[in-house]
């Protein structure tokens, strides 16, 4: 039923009027019912509110880097439309003409089902930005298990976005995509939601020290306290998810960068090809020292030898893959087919006495060292049928080894730690004295070999060393149940 009513509309009414009078050409009712309808939606508390324009641009500038909540996604567009592109196309057209945004959207998909999909949003920022962002969620989150989608590229000009997606793997995948492009914000904020307290705590220290506090890991800062050299290589290999010795050096020199320059324990890292150069604002010569020593050995665990040198400011490490192809050289000549645990040992020997030759730096000859013995005690594993090591197997393989090399020692138990002496060592003897490269090459090799055996579960601590002007040798080792974290 139309109702047909007289009204008066004073010139300052229709002035208001004149924007919906113009978008329905001079026609008054159809401008007055829309009006009205809009006037509906705004006082509709699960629906649309009527908010200024600087408001609702500051909200849509802090969605930056933040995914809609899928419950709310849902409401603002049906989840079948999924199947059917042609009307999702129709539809988000529809409700932005309905929302005033003065923005268009054109889908485009090669196939029935689709492999890949592509839309471009034309009209301002930063609503084309929102658009797209719950163009690719509804695609993503929607997309079934059996055909996921992932977003491929997104492509920013001043006035329009296109965003391309593809058929991926797995739905994985695509949520993770979301993340990438439109999401970089959702871990950051999400823990600071759930530790508030802390992250607020944590934000004031760091601003009001002007950023020089150091944010290290628990086993690092362990490390520290107790006087030994951190390896540092905790949060590189939860970053990288894999084991250290699995990264590729281009992989993990940037992940190096990151977290030594994010933890605050450097101020600055400089990558030149596989060369770095650390800056730092320390003054003690040791923790210095220390440093270096941490990353040359975490370089040395994934594979690759580094000279380090350092200066009032900086920590410069350069890579040697010379050393470490000679290094590798020897170790392969260990690991010739069918060889016997005599023929690495006899092998061990003669590199120990003729070591200077092939050794230019001292970490070189730890490093080696280090491959020897993990090469000495794999050939006791394979020849014996070893499966899981002890200290009982251990020692009984290293009571084998000494026998065989002339080294007179002994083990002890000392409560749950197992004392390991050396009394007597020809191999470290030149003349009557000792040599210090072939004595620590022997040592970094028995380090080696009780790292392939048992890894962080053992903790080793030298007590007596020949080389300080003791009379003998004694480490001590103890074996935890559980490998450290």
């Amino acid at each position: 039923m139309v109702v047909t009513k007289n009204i008066a509309l004073g010139s300052d009414y229709l002035k208001k009027l004149s924007p919906y009078i113009d978008k329905h050409d001079g026609n008054l009712s159809a401008a007055i019912r829309e009006l009205i309808d809009n006037v509906g939606k705004s006082v509709i508390p699960d629906n649309t509110a009527c908010i200024s324009k600087p408001l609702f641009n500051w909200l849509i500038n802090e969605m930056d880097g933040r995914l809609i909540p899928y419950e709310i996604l849902s409401v603002l567009i049906p989840p079948y439309l999924i199947c059917k592109l042609d009307q999702l196309n129709v539809y988000i057209n529809k409700t932005l003409k309905e929302l005033n945004w003065d923005a268009y959207v054109k889908i485009d998909y090669d196939s029935e089902p689709p492999t890949n999909i592509s839309f471009v949003v034309n009209g301002n920022l930063p609503k084309i930005k929102i658009i797209s962002l719950m163009l690719s969620q509804f695609i993503v989150q929607n997309s079934s298990e059996t055909h996921p989608f992932a977003v491929k590229s997104i492509m920013n000009n001043d006035n329009n976005i296109k965003v391309e997606l593809f058929k991926t793997s797995n739905k994985k995948d695509g949520l993770k995509s979301l993340d990438i492009f439109f999401g970089r914000m959702e871990e950051t904020m999400k823990n600071l939601r759930e530790h508030n307290s802390f992250w607020k705590c944590i934000i004031h220290r760091h601003s009001i020290s002007n950023y020089q506090m150091v944010t290290i890991h628990k086993n690092y800062y362990e490390d520290i306290m107790s006087g030994k050299i951190p390896m540092g290589e905790i949060m590189i290999e939860i970053l990288a998810k894999k084991p250290i010795h699995d990264i590729q050096l281009k992989e993990l020199l940037p992940l190096v960068k990151q977290v030594y320059e994010v933890s605050g324990v450097v101020d600055r890292v400089e990558i030149k090809n596989s060369d770095m150069i650390l800056f730092h604002s320390y003054r003690n010569k040791d923790a210095i020292e220390r440093i270096k020593k941490s990353l040359i050995m975490l370089l040395e665990t994934s594979g690759h030898i580094y000279d380090g040198k350092i200066t009032t400011n900086m920590i410069v490490l350069s890579h040697r893959p010379d050393v470490g192809m000679k290094i590798n050289e020897i170790v392969n000549n260990l690991k010739v087919s069918n060889s016997k645990l005599d023929h690495e040992l006899i092998t061990f020997l003669s590199y120990l006495k003729d070591l200077k030759n092939i050794s230019d730096t001292p970490m070189s000859v730890s490093v080696l060292g280090r491959r020897i013995g993990v090469s000495l005690i794999q050939e006791y594993e394979k020849e014996n049928n070893i499966k899981q090591w002890d200290l009982t197997n251990f020692k009984t393989a290293f009571t084998l080894i000494d026998s065989k090399i002339h080294r007179d020692s002994d083990w002890k138990l000392d409560g749950d730690i197992l004392l390991y002496r050396i009394k007597k060592c020809d191999i470290c003897m030149d003349g009557d004295t000792i040599d210090a490269y072939v004595c620590r090459a022997a040592r970094e090799a028995f380090k080696g070999a009780l790292h392939h055996a048992f890894g962080s579960r053992a903790e080793m601590e030298i007590k007596r060393l020949r080389t300080h002007g003791d009379n003998y040798c004694e480490v001590s080792i103890k074996l935890y149940s559980k490998t450290k974290d």
